[in-house]
């Protein structure tokens, strides 16, 4: 009955090389690798050891499910620079993130998944479908306020793993109950915000598609650019340049207008052939020789985007249904102290209610208070 498919997912989830665990319980690395190619079989003994190494249960070699998550179907935005053994230990935590999603999923009543399947092949089609998603999502024309928070009303959970470095800028996991993993790690707002808007564009753009290319990674920018700074609001409100010279006073109030980067503002404008070649290279220029050129000088004026949904689902397991953390790290076959490692450290449990219902900037209010 032993998987060793699963004693590889918790190695993996606890980013322990096969030497580490081999050291730890007392065998040879090429033993280690052989129980989890199947080729050999722990005593009990040895299988109580690796499990305790390991936070989990005995039982949790013996789960007979395959794991859902890998890379072929997971949007995975790594660095050519990624690690192989950082991109597994990403994949492991979310296939055992997907697990408590899960159950999740039986116990709760969650929202629907509202995320449509569109085919796009040009930027038109981009454009159009990011326009068809704001009408439909009734988002009009002005500002997302929380792209964090769409992108939960729309049944996706958003979370973040403590360990995933910046060797990976984001993944989203396309399960029934999709998720997305931001790295939080020294990123603006307004990054992460482009990061979520980017993930959402895969799962809208890239349904049973397996992607990281260059093709696929350029066509959930251009979503998200869609998304975040509408093509029709773009031609009425970017700040156009006054004789010549880049408007960097509009450009810093259009962005905390719209919590969408500088830099990404210049790309967009360029785009819609709002700024000619020239101004647009030397709009860069100007956000290098600022020393703006990762960090914006506006990012601290812009609040960091805290993921509720996740924490409020939890929340009502533990308090309303009285499943407590231990009970749900034994459904899971993993101890607490690595369901812990998975859940993080939920900072707030109970949304507003206007942080509830209010997630856009109406376009006619950002027209009273900009113009």
């Amino acid at each position: 009955m032993f998987n060793g498919s699963n004693l590889r997912l918790a190695r993996l989830y606890n980013e322990r090389s096969l030497e580490q665990v081999a050291d730890r319980v007392g065998k040879t690395r090429q033993y280690i690798q052989r129980l989890e190619s199947g080729t050999a079989v722990p005593t009990p003994e040895l299988t109580r050891e690796l499990a305790a190494v390991l936070e989990v249960e005995p039982d949790f070699f013996r789960i007979q499910v395959l794991p859902r998550v890998n890379e072929e179907i997971v949007h995975f935005r790594k660095l050519s620079s990624t690690r192989v053994s950082t991109k597994l230990s990403t994949l492991a935590k979310a296939e055992l993130y997907g697990r408590l999603v899960d159950l999740f999923e039986m116990h709760l009543d969650l929202p629907p998944v509202r995320f449509p399947a569109f085919t796009a092949q040009t930027q038109e089609d981009i454009e159009e479908v990011a326009e068809k998603c704001r009408a439909d999502w009734s988002l009009g024309l002005g500002p997302i306020d929380n792209m964090t928070r769409l992108a939960e009303k729309l049944g996706a959970f958003v979370t973040s793993f403590d360990s995933v470095s910046d060797e990976v800028d984001a993944l989203s996991v396309p399960l029934e109950r999709p998720f997305i993993v931001r790295n939080t790690a020294k990123k603006s707002p307004c990054r992460q915000r482009f990061d979520i808007a980017h993930e959402v564009g895969h799962l809208i753009l890239h349904s049973g598609v397996m992607t990281g290319d260059r093709v696929t990674e350029s066509q959930a920018n251009r979503f998200a650019s869609a998304l975040l700074l509408p093509r029709a609001s773009m031609a009425k409100y970017f700040p156009r340049p006054v004789g010549g010279r880049i408007n960097w006073q509009g450009l810093s109030e259009f962005k905390l207008a719209w919590k969408v980067s500088k830099a990404a503002i210049i790309y967009r404008a360029h785009q819609l052939a709002l700024l000619t070649d020239t101004q647009y290279k030397t709009a860069f220029f100007g956000l290098k020789r600022k020393g703006e050129a990762i960090d914006e000088k506006e990012d601290f004026l812009i609040p960091q985007e805290k993921p509720e949904f996740f924490n409020n689902a939890l929340n009502f397991l533990m308090n309303d249904i009285g499943i407590d953390k231990k009970c749900l790290a034994h459904s899971l076959n993993i101890l607490p102290s690595a369901f812990e490692k998975l859940i993080g450290h939920p900072v707030s449990f109970e949304a507003s209610a206007e942080d509830t219902e209010t997630n856009v900037v109406s376009l006619m209010a950002y027209r009273h208070k900009h113009y």
